[in-house]
């Protein structure tokens, strides 16, 4: 409570002959306060999020046979073949079926050499 009177002692005195503030003005102020922050959660939350998700739904769509991938989990592997929801791949001696979801990253494209990437 004491915290609480504290802080309404910093707040702006009364106006010239101890008049209130316009109420009016009080409410055109807050309401622009939640604006100006709805405006900053969208641009700092919303849109980057969605910026992502499109990146990482092309990222699915250009998914072949013989790309080089990364998954989510960390393994590296070549892409077998594409389904609607999983892919398969191999990795090492191992062949795979993943979830189209778990893969991150295409670190080269089929028909690309590594010695193009240096």
């Amino acid at each position: 409570m004491d915290f609480l009177n504290a802080v309404l002692a910093f707040g702006a005195p009364p106006g010239p002959g101890g008049t209130a503030p316009d109420p009016k003005a009080a409410l055109l102020q807050q309401v622009g306060l939640l604006v100006f922050m709805g405006v900053v959660f969208y641009f700092l939350l919303i849109r980057p999020q969605r910026v992502r998700s499109k990146q990482q739904d092309a990222l699915l769509k250009n998914l072949k046979s013989n790309d080089r991938i990364v998954t989510s989990s960390g393994i590296v592997g070549v892409v077998i073949s594409v389904k609607d929801k999983s892919v398969t791949i191999r990795s090492a001696d191992a062949k795979l079926e993943i979830l189209k979801s778990a893969v991150t990253e295409i670190t080269e494209k089929s028909g690309e050499s590594t010695s193009s990437n240096s």
